[in-house]
C-alpha cells in the first residue's frame, strides 16, 4: 500500500461533536480579483480525545525541540494578551 501524503496550508477549523475532535484543513486558493487567497476546505481528521491530547503532547514536543533549536522564537507580546 503506498503512502499518501496531503498537503494543508493551515487548519480552518477546529470543533468538538459527537464526542470526537475534528480538524478542517484548508488549502490557499487564489483570489481571482488579485486579492487575498481564500481557504478552501479539503480535508478532515476525527479523533477521539485521548488522540487529540496524545497529538497535542507530541505538538508541543516538537515545538519545544524548534524553540531550542533557534528555528522558532517565542512572542512575549503574544503571552501577555
Amino acid at each position: 500500500m503506498a503512502n499518501k501524503e496531503i498537503f494543508a496550508d493551515g487548519i480552518g477549523q477546529i470543533h468538538f461533536a459527537g464526542g470526537m475532535v475534528r480538524f478542517d484543513f484548508v488549502t490557499l486558493q487564489p483570489n481571482p480579483d488579485g486579492g487575498e487567497p481564500t481557504p478552501e476546505y479539503n480535508e478532515r481528521i476525527i479523533m477521539p480525545p485521548q488522540g487529540f491530547l496524545s497529538a497535542f503532547q507530541s505538538m508541543q514536543n516538537l515545538i519545544d525541540k524548534l524553540l531550542e533549536a533557534g528555528v522558532l522564537q517565542k512572542n512575549e507580546n503574544a503571552a501577555k494578551k
